[in-house]
């Protein structure tokens, strides 16, 4: 059972920045789409970046483009977001997700929530202007 621990949420001012983590156990495949997604409160959970493990290719929200980076150190099978310039609209619940599929990282389809398998419990990140 693959299982996602989350960690580096927090408060911060905008413009400030955090970096999110995830770790990863139980993995029974070499390669995965890894993703991160958030939801604020009264909204639904969107896609903040995805990277496919295999070759390391990356997508992004428009909206944190240019200010988050996601990467991946496969020695801890840990995965990162680092979030700069941060804006109050970035408050969130922040979730890490993996899915083994190739394709889930695939055009629009890795923005989409339906298409991991294995999600963490979330981490809070709380931007004030």
């Amino acid at each position: 059972q693959v299982h996602l621990v989350e960690s580096g949420g927090g408060s911060v001012q905008a413009g400030g920045s955090l970096r999110l983590s995830c770790a990863g156990s139980g993995y029974t495949r070499s390669t995965y789409c890894m993703g991160w997604f958030r939801q604020a409160p009264g909204k639904e959970r969107e896609g903040v970046a995805a990277i496919w493990t295999g070759s390391g290719s990356t997508n992004y929200a428009d909206s944190v483009s240019g200010r988050f980076t996601i990467s991946q150190d496969n020695g801890n099978n840990t995965m990162s977001l680092q979030m700069n310039t941060l804006k109050p609209e970035d408050t969130a619940m922040y979730y890490c997700a993996a899915d083994p599929r190739r394709l889930t990282c695939a055009d629009i389809r890795w923005s989409q929530d339906g298409n991991y398998l294995h999600w963490g419990q979330g981490t809070q990140v709380t931007v004030s202007s």
